[in-house]
């Protein structure tokens, strides 16, 4: 009897040990699905936050006053939003090289700018040569990414700078970010009431009072103002 009563103990406690862990491991996964539910709900408020910067600098390109009317030259604008601090900055596609439509040369000098060695700007450039050959151009900046001699580093650098968009050899000197004009050795104008084009990238970051925070980056196509339409065409989106 008292071998019995101590197998029937030893159950017990394995028992007991065995459902313990499953406590354990079940309290230490909604625990874990807590702090992401509350990362997600937070990361979705500061991302509609970024949206909304981004609405308003599309409502500020298209002011009727032309004193409310931003200019798209990268200036930083500070916003609020509900509880968010909001950045918002937004550059003319004509002030970018365009990938297309720029000297190879001049691509060149960007990937110098940005630190390309002297293979991976001959692989880059030969194959950008042979990508001109084609009868369809490059449509969308990450093609550019996966060119041969193109490393994450050297298209992270020169991303805010390039397009596809614009269609100029030239970036206009009036809306040139400084470090592209650097690189390409031209000067930087800013002459009052130049035409931006209808291309713009607008860059949205909104900070949460409690230190959450979200990018977002977006190309956009200005188009005619009608009731009911969107006034805007996405050509490229990043969050």
């Amino acid at each position: 009897m008292n071998v019995q009563r101590g197998v029937a103990l030893l159950m017990v406690l394995w028992v007991l040990a065995v459902l313990s862990t499953l406590l354990g491991a079940l309290a230490a996964t909604v625990q874990l699905q807590n702090r992401q539910a509350q990362w997600q709900v937070a990361h979705t408020r500061a991302m509609f936050a970024a949206e909304a910067g981004l609405s308003q600098a599309v409502m500020a390109l298209q002011a009727r006053d032309p004193k409310a009317r931003w200019t798209a030259d990268g200036v930083l604008h500070e916003l609020r939003f509900d509880e968010a601090q909001l950045s918002v900055s937004v550059y003319s596609e004509r002030g970018k090289l365009d990938l297309n439509a720029a000297s190879t040369q001049d691509v060149g000098r960007l990937l110098t700018f940005c630190g390309a060695d002297p293979q991976a700007l001959a692989s880059s450039l030969e194959a950008l040569t042979r990508q001109r050959l084609d009868p369809v151009p490059l449509r969308t900046l990450e093609e550019f990414r996966q060119m041969p001699g193109m490393s994450y580093a050297l298209f992270r650098c020169m991303a805010p700078w390039i397009t596809v968009w614009s269609g100029q050899a030239q970036p206009d000197p009036g809306f040139t970010p400084v470090p592209l004009a650097k690189a390409l050795g031209l000067p930087v104008v800013r002459s009052p009431g130049a035409d931006p084009g209808q291309m713009f990238t607008v860059v949205s970051q909104a900070l949460l009072p409690n230190g959450d925070r979200a990018t977002l980056q977006a190309t956009l196509m200005l188009t005619s103002v009608k009731e009911g339409a969107r006034p805007f065409r996405v050509l490229r989106w990043q969050e």
